[in-house]
Order: structure tokens, then C-alpha cells, then sequence
């Protein structure tokens, strides 16, 4: 695979894939040893997602850098789970409860040590449970400080490290706090140290186009990581990419390409009742499959429509790249 990027997956793309209805999935292997062997079956995958607490933790630490170490496949994030536990079930880094917020900080720093320990630059902060489902439930001021507070103090613990925002709509909660790529840019002005993940299914889901939010993120310098998948823009389906939306990947295609974006491009699909080694290995070519057609047209073409505003013009395109003929 042509190495135009840095290509990860979330360690969960090879697993068993459970969800709300089969908590036991639905077939696959479940250890972190059975799925880095899934993974290394994959050729131009870089790097791997681990998330705190479920793939790693202080008493294995020494057993998965041996690991990965031995399959030459780096860890390219570290997520700090604050979404699984009860704990969180009225929000974390934006809890009403200050020890609640404190055990939410101190489990991004945890996560951030682990990070740093596996020479992974980055942790995501994902906080799905900050938000809420009813009228009247929240304290909107408040939430939206707390929130800022936290980040702010866990971008500051290790500058060896960087925080990632990543936003979604909904889900857990009805209501996400951290909801659009606007929004995510207002919490981390004033604080170093600090990115954003682009998951493109949240932003799909969010109602916003992909490639606007991509480039709405890089020109306030903070588009630093990418979840690819795909969904119907009605709920976080974290399908196969490009399955649904092959126009607006192409435009996501152009866009990464024109802003020399040099980031991570990861998976973070769940493939329940798919095969995982095709699934993953399908992404994988759709992904180079789009960035082949936007470099063989030429971006100053592309560039060219893209000025013009023409909707013809822009569709006659989109069948160029996806067929060669106009």
C-alpha cells in the first residue's frame, strides 16, 4: 500500500464485537494477543488504538510492549475510558460530583503515562457520557467550565503527550455537550498542548460535511488524527469505509491531500457480523482507492471545479474520479 499516511485501526476492529443486544458478540477472538495476530495479517496497518483499563493497565504493561514490539506494530493512541463504568453515568470530566471530575482527570493522566511509556503521542479524550437526556437536567455553564478546567489541566500534566478532543451528537447521552467540530474548537482555545480527533462518522451523524469539518479544523491548527467509517448520518454505525458515502469521501480525499494532512488515518469500525480481516482489508483499499483517483485527476483540476461552484461540473467530476470517464 502506498504509504501517503500513517494507517491504524482501532484494536476492536478485530475483535468479537459485542454491542447493547449480544454483549458476548458476535464471534471473533477476544484477547489482545488473538487480535494483534488478526492485525499483522494486514498489510500497510502502522499502528494500533488501545483503550485504557480494557487492553492495558499498570500490571500488563511490560506484557503488551512485548507484544507490539514483536509483531513491529506501534500503539497510536491510548484512550482513557470514561464512558464504560458507572461511575461516569452522569457525566465525567463535566460531573456534577467534584470527585467525579477529579477521578475523570486522573483517568486521562493514567492514560496519558501509559501513552507515554509506549511511546504513543497521543491519548483521546472522548467524554460520551457529558451531556444529558432531559429538560432541566443540566447546569449548562457549569458543565461547559468543568469540562474546559479538566482538559486544561490534563494538557498540562505531560507536554510529551498530547490531548485529542473528539466530538460527538449523541450517544451515550440524547445530548453530547462536545457535539460539533465548532464547538470543539471553542473548548481547546487558550489551551496548549491540545488537538482534535476527527471521527468522520460522528461528523456525518452531526449533520456537517467531512471535508468542511477537516478543513475547518486544520485552519485552527488542530486537525491532528482521524477515525475513518462510515453511516446512513442517522446514528454512529461505525460501518465499512466509503460503503455509504463515496462522494463526500472523495471531497475528504481532495481535502486531506490540499492540506498536506500527515496525520493518522485509523479505523474505528466494528464489523459485527462481518468477517474482520476482509473488513479491515476492504477499508484499507477503499482508502487508497480515493486518494489514487483525486492524485491521478490532479488537485489543481480538482481545484479548478472546486472554485468554479458549478453543481454540474461537480458531479461530472465526482463520476471521473469514480469511473475515469466523464
Amino acid at each position: 500500500m502506498d504509504k501517503r499516511f500513517s494507517m491504524g485501526a482501532c484494536l476492536p476492529s478485530f475483535g468479537s464485537c459485542a454491542d447493547r443486544y449480544c454483549l458476548s458478540g458476535y464471534g471473533g477472538v477476544s484477547t489482545v494477543a488473538g487480535m494483534l495476530d488478526l492485525a499483522e495479517q494486514v498489510e500497510g496497518l502502522d499502528g494500533l488504538e488501545l483503550v485504557g483499563n480494557w487492553h492495558i493497565n499498570d500490571k500488563n504493561m511490560k506484557e503488551m510492549k512485548s507484544l507490539f514490539a514483536a509483531k513491529g506494530i506501534k500503539v497510536c493512541m491510548v484512550v482513557p475510558d470514561l464512558w464504560t463504568q458507572a461511575k461516569w453515568g452522569r457525566g465525567s470530566l463535566a460531573s456534577s460530583e467534584s470527585r467525579v471530575r477529579k477521578d475523570a482527570v486522573n483517568e486521562v493522566k493514567k492514560s496519558m503515562d501509559w501513552a507515554e511509556e509506549l511511546g504513543c503521542p497521543y491519548v483521546d479524550v472522548w467524554p460520551g457520557q457529558d451531556g444529558y437526556d432531559y429538560p432541566f437536567q443540566a447546569d449548562f455553564t457549569s458543565a461547559w467550565k468543568w469540562m474546559k478546567d479538566g482538559i486544561a489541566e490534563c494538557a498540562g500534566y505531560n507536554k510529551k503527550v498530547k490531548v485529542l478532543a473528539e466530538y460527538k451528537l449523541k450517544e451515550p447521552r440524547t445530548h453530547c455537550y462536545l457535539n460539533s467540530a465548532a464547538k470543539t474548537v471553542l473548548l481547546l482555545q487558550g489551551i496548549p498542548n491540545t488537538g482534535v480527533l476527527l471521527d468522520v462518522g460522528h461528523s456525518l451523524a452531526a449533520g456537517e460535511n467531512m471535508a468542511e469539518a477537516a478543513a475547518f479544523l486544520a485552519g485552527y491548527n488542530l486537525l491532528d488524527y482521524i477515525h475513518l467509517n462510515d453511516n446512513y448520518r442517522t446514528w454512529d454505525d461505525d460501518m465499512i469505509v466509503a460503503s455509504v458515502n463515496i462522494p463526500e469521501y472523495l471531497e475528504l480525499a481532495y481535502w486531506l491531500l490540499k492540506l498536506k494532512y500527515r496525520g493518522w488515518l485509523t479505523l474505528d469500525i466494528f464489523p459485527y457480523r462481518e468477517e474482520k480481516l476482509p473488513a479491515v482489508r476492504n477499508c484499507f483499499s477503499w482508502i487508497e482507492r480515493l486518494f489514487d483517483a483525486v492524485e491521478k485527476k490532479g488537485l489543481k483540476d480538482v481545484e479548478k471545479v472546486v472554485r468554479k461552484g458549478d453543481a454540474n461540473e461537480s458531479v461530472s467530476l465526482v463520476r471521473e474520479l469514480l469511473t475515469g470517464k466523464i
